[in-house]
């Protein structure tokens, strides 16, 4: 069979065994902690904004200012952890993620002017979580067998979901003490993380890395070869992480001008439309384990929904129905994220794993970075964002459907099973 001619997905006879539970647990954790270094500061957001007289966008930025970072430092973070192995990093980056956090809060509680400081620390914080979930998924697409990824993946996206879901439970608990009591939770939240990763979490030593030329040519000529429907699942991510945090930016803002109720209250409702995402994203998770031929309707029914809920809410004045129509835009995203990180992990080998998904965690930083920044800066104009984004959706559920072909089973000379993925039509391959 020719290599990286199409997308290896869960397979069937193979004698392959999956990691003790408890990887996968700590692995877990991972997305869970990095999740919350936005989401957590989301109900807060007008707090703060009160507290030091900033506008939507500056408090924006402090989302934005973490994400950007994150995504630029990502690609670096993924050729380091291909090159001296990916446990390293991670450990490396989930400590500077804690520093950042100190920084920032450190600075609001002793500083009288502190935004510049609590600026610093977003960045830093930034800057460790390109080496935390992102390297976290290539590990699992290490130590994972195919027919074994979709359930794992499925139980991490539910990971960052449940950590979507009690990040602004979480952050109005600790607000009651005090807003930047935020910052000070993520080294001791960290700590017991650092140490499952220690102690239970082996990886095998790197294999010899070929030179950079021959790294940057392999790179290249994995894009050349699949680089359609790559660049595609690198923009669906992307979109569904721009409308995600958008959306709960704009409903803080919401909840925040148009109700009376207090942080708590707030917290839950903005975690509501995250539940449906987290249980979606389980569920998606197992189908695809099961079904791997799923994974295109997935794809198409996920962003098809996000785009009819852009659709609407231009139109709804009512926190309430916003807040169920977000709800079913979770559940769409449950159905793609998903998929997508399935087929970013299986598309390459482990070589080239690392760097390649670190691109892709690295758009989905930046769709996360633009989202509250747009929704700040459009408020007065919720046609251009909403229609707009929904009919980004859109065009690419068209891609979708156009681009990816059903996965078919190929048999080796072994005896082997597995299941390809085709962008375009293309000659007859050799499974042997």
């Amino acid at each position: 069979m020719r290599k990286n001619r199409g997308v290896e997905l869960p397979a069937q006879n193979t004698r392959n065994t999956a990691p003790p539970g408890r990887v996968l647990f700590a692995l877990s954790l991972v997305p869970l902690i990095m999740v919350l270094g936005n989401s957590m500061l989301i109900p807060v957001l007008p707090a703060i904004a009160n507290e030091y007289d900033l506008s939507a966008l500056e408090s924006g930025l402090l989302i934005t200012l973490f994400s950007v970072p994150a995504g630029m430092i990502i690609p670096l973070a993924g050729l380091l952890s291909d090159r001296i192995g990916r446990k390293k990093i991670i450990l490396t980056a989930l400590a500077l993620y804690g520093t950042g956090g100190l920084i920032a809060g450190g600075s609001a509680l002793f500083f009288a002017e502190p935004y510049p400081w609590i600026i610093a620390g977003r960045i830093i914080q930034g800057i460790g979580a390109a080496g935390t979930a992102p390297i976290a998924m290539a590990l699992i697409g290490d130590l994972y067998p195919p027919e074994h990824r979709g359930r794992a993946f499925g139980i991490i996206e539910s990971a960052n979901g449940l950590g979507k879901v009690l990040s602004p439970i979480l952050g109005s608990l600790l607000a009651l003490i005090a807003w930047y009591m935020i910052f000070f939770a993520f080294p001791f939240m960290i700590a017991p993380v650092l140490w499952a990763i220690a102690r239970w979490v082996d990886e095998k030593k790197p294999e010899a890395q070929p030179s950079p030329a021959q790294y940057k040519q392999d790179i290249l000529r994995i894009f050349q070869k699949q680089g359609r429907w790559l660049t595609l699942s690198f923009l669906l991510g992307a979109g569904h992480m721009f409308f995600l945090f958008g959306a709960l930016f704009f409903l803080a803002e919401m909840l925040d001008t148009r109700t009376t109720f207090s942080g708590i209250v707030r917290g839950l409702y903005l975690a509501l439309p995250l539940l449906s995402l987290t249980l979606v994203s389980a569920w998606a998770g197992n189908a695809i384990e099961r079904h791997p031929s799923t994974i295109k309707m997935f794809l198409i029914l996920g962003t098809c929904l996000l785009g009819s809920v852009c659709l609407l809410l231009p139109f709804i004045g009512q926190p309430f129905v916003v807040i169920a129509l977000l709800f079913v835009s979770g559940i769409g995203s449950g159905l793609v994220l998903p998929s997508l990180n399935i087929l970013i992990t299986s598309a390459v080998g482990k070589a080239e794993r690392g760097i390649v998904t670190s691109l892709y965690s690295s758009v989905r930083f930046l769709g996360i970075a633009a989202g509250p920044a747009a929704f700040g800066a459009l408020p007065s104009h919720p046609l251009l964002l909403f229609w707009g984004t929904g009919g980004a959706c859109f065009l690419l559920a068209l891609f979708a459907a156009r681009l990816l072909r059903r996965p078919r089973k190929i048999q080796s000379k072994r005896g082997h099973s597995r299941l390809i993925l085709h962008t375009l039509p293309q000659a007859s391959e050799d499974p042997a």
